[in-house]
């Protein structure tokens, strides 16, 4: 098996495991919060649907490595490193991502207000996400 390849394989799989995560705590948080409203006779705001999707970009980020590793002649070693690395950099992001969007979905569902502020920190955790891919790709050359 070509280690190189097995590489450009954990990038994408290892962030798609962390989207999976992510968007599995941020939408139970979302449905929650909708309960909330419909027990309470409030209008259930759709707006909640951006928290419970966020982490997936982390997905797209590790698909985009994936295809500049796949075109990259760096050691294959190197490819491997950087691929666990930097899936896992994009997994975390996306799990706290989640978490963060999660008691975003909450507060916004529970409050009408802050959408904001919340939505500013779910992108301060996605900025993590795009850190690791731009400085994966810098160091592909």
């Amino acid at each position: 098996m070509n280690l190189g390849v097995l590489a450009t394989a954990l990038a994408m799989g290892i962030a798609a495991i962390g989207s999976a995560i992510g968007i599995g705590i941020a939408g139970q948080a979302s449905i929650g919060a909708w309960k909330k409203c419909y027990m309470s006779n409030k209008a259930a705001p759709f707006i909640l649907t951006v928290f419970a999707g966020a982490p997936l970009t982390q997905t797209i980020y590790g698909f985009l490595l994936m295809q500049q590793m796949k075109g990259s002649s760096a050691d294959p070693t190197f490819l491997f490193g950087l691929g666990i690395v930097s899936g896992i950099v994009m997994a975390v992001s996306a799990y706290f991502q989640g978490k963060a969007g999660a008691a975003g979905a909450d507060a916004l569902a529970e409050t009408g207000k802050g959408f904001s502020q919340y939505i500013t920190v779910v992108g301060l955790c996605e900025t993590v996400a795009l850190f690791a891919l731009v400085f994966s790709m810098v160091a592909l050359g």
